[in-house]
């Protein structure tokens, strides 16, 4: 049957009565500011916590997450920062406040210099340092002080979201074994050969099979977890039902490709002020009349952007009837720039950008423009309608949620989705055209081709695409999730 909002609701309460849902992350779903004295909420432009604000406005319960934003950091330390919003938003949200020596060592340390580069199989070496370790256990056990304040004797759900957390489930279910745990891998899980490579990974594993079900994206990523396990705890690990008893207590996986709310941006592609948004941008950009290439990512090294700029650079020698006819736009926000990496990743793709336009550029036409601020979701849906070809390629990508709200916001029936074969989405998404991120000749091509291909195949291709995310939603991802759990 078709899920909603609706529906969702009336299965979490026949399934679990009035045991709360509490949704844990590392950071809250709304960014918040201080304004004439009364908080504003800046709701996510897209991704994960978007996705799971969807199924918290249909469920209700309580987020908790660490601080962010300007929120008084008195108010966190002292009270835990439980803010009712208004009925709106359906929830409420409780932040954590972590110091800086807190958040360097457990989230840009541990979790983002190290579990980070080693799932997802980066260029960057990951580093595991002792003081980063204690950081990473000190903050979850102040996550588990703050589920276990909020969480009733009632046996709540406890839905625990990536990498930052690992070692919360076992910390719950110690400390409160009526607890109902679950959680969501949102990166890759890597083969043990790679895993085995960090320290704690003992202590990983046993953290996590502290939930009593664990989900990933893919059926893949499910076996190198279960085979990290078999090698490293000796547990009894069944391949094949996909559980696993470890002391007395069995922890199902399962793959289960989390999705969006595609009635959200279907929405919000139809509407009025977005199109007329999509045009004003086109107006500003000097865009009239020229085809648009698009790039959507947080600045990582993990997404492939010097990639697909050199695949833009190479689409330009090899077609140079497309100078002055394509341009490229490339939204950018830059992240975790305390990491050297990222830093001196931000400057290589400034010195490509550069480069191209220098080469290729002239006084009316500018080959590539590159946005690094971050944009709102209504923003964000504007540049997906300019986007002739949306080009996704990262080297290796959990899942990508930005290739189905791009697919969702082409209402029209428009459009090309280049999608690299190392996402998760591609294994969902067969109808895209399918690009190798370390081939950049490969990517030129394939962007000529999706620019030149009848629009009756491109029609055919994103709407198969479509059809398949309206029918496999955030809803029907949340219903399956708590159906099996």
């Amino acid at each position: 049957m078709p899920w909603n909002k609706r529906e969702l609701k009336k299965l979490y309460q026949n399934k679990f009565g009035d045991r709360k849902l509490i949704m844990v992350s590392n950071r809250a779903p709304y960014a918040y500011s201080y304004q004439n004295e009364t908080v504003k909420l800046t709701m996510p432009a897209s991704g994960m916590a978007l996705s799971l604000d969807t199924v918290m406005q249909a469920i209700g319960g309580t987020w908790i997450a660490s601080s962010c934003g300007e929120l008084d950091q008195w108010d966190i330390s002292c009270h835990g920062a439980v803010l009712s919003q208004s009925p709106k938003y359906k929830y409420t949200i409780r932040q954590i406040y972590l110091n800086s020596e807190e958040e360097q060592g457990y989230y840009y340390g541990f979790a983002n210099q190290g579990l980070w580069p080693l799932c997802l199989a980066s260029p960057v070496s990951p580093q595991f340092i002792q003081n980063n370790w204690y950081c990473y256990l000190k903050v979850n056990r102040k996550f588990a002080d703050a589920i276990l304040d909020e969480a009733s004797d009632k046996g709540d759900i406890i839905f625990i979201q990536d990498y930052h957390l690992a070692l919360l489930p076992k910390l719950l279910k110690k400390a409160a074994s009526h607890l109902t745990i679950c959680q969501f891998w949102h990166i890759p899980w890597p083969s043990y050969e790679v895993f085995r490579n960090c320290p704690w990974g003992r202590e990983i594993l046993a953290g996590l099979l502290g939930n009593d079900l664990l989900g990933f994206h893919l059926h893949s990523y499910c076996q190198n977890f279960l085979h990290a396990v078999d090698q490293t705890l000796g547990a009894i690990v069944d391949y094949e039902k996909l559980t696993i008893t470890y002391q007395g207590k069995v922890t199902r996986v399962t793959a289960s490709p989390l999705s969006i709310d595609f009635e959200r941006f279907e929405s919000l592609a139809n509407a009025c002020h977005i199109k007329n948004r999509a045009t004003e941008l086109r107006n500003n950009l000097s865009l009239q009349g020229i085809q648009v290439g698009l790039g959507v990512d947080r600045i990582d090294y993990t997404k492939g952007i010097p990639e697909r700029l050199e695949a833009v650079n190479i689409f330009f020698q090899k077609y140079p009837q497309y100078l002055e006819r394509f341009s490229f736009l490339q939204l950018g926000p830059i992240s975790r720039i305390h990491i050297p990496e990222y830093k001196n990743l931000s400057y290589i793709i400034d010195s490509l950008v550069e480069t191209i336009n220098q080469k290729y550029g002239t006084k009316r036409w500018k080959p590539v423009t590159l946005f690094k601020s971050c944009f709102f979701q209504e923003e964000l849906v504007a540049f997906y309608q300019l986007a002739d070809v949306m080009v996704i390629s990262s080297l290796q990508d959990g899942m990508n949620l930005v290739a189905k709200e791009y697919a969702a916001s082409r209402n029209e029936g428009s459009g090309a989705l280049l999608l690299s074969t190392f996402t998760g989405a591609a294994h969902e998404l067969t109808w895209a055209y399918k690009i190798n991120p370390y081939d950049t000749e490969e990517i030129a091509n394939i962007i000529y081709l999706a620019l030149n291909d009848p629009p009756a195949e491109k029609l055919s291709r994103m709407l198969a695409m479509r059809s398949w995310i309206k029918e496999h939603d955030i809803y029907y991802w949340a219903a399956q999730f708590f159906d099996l759990l």
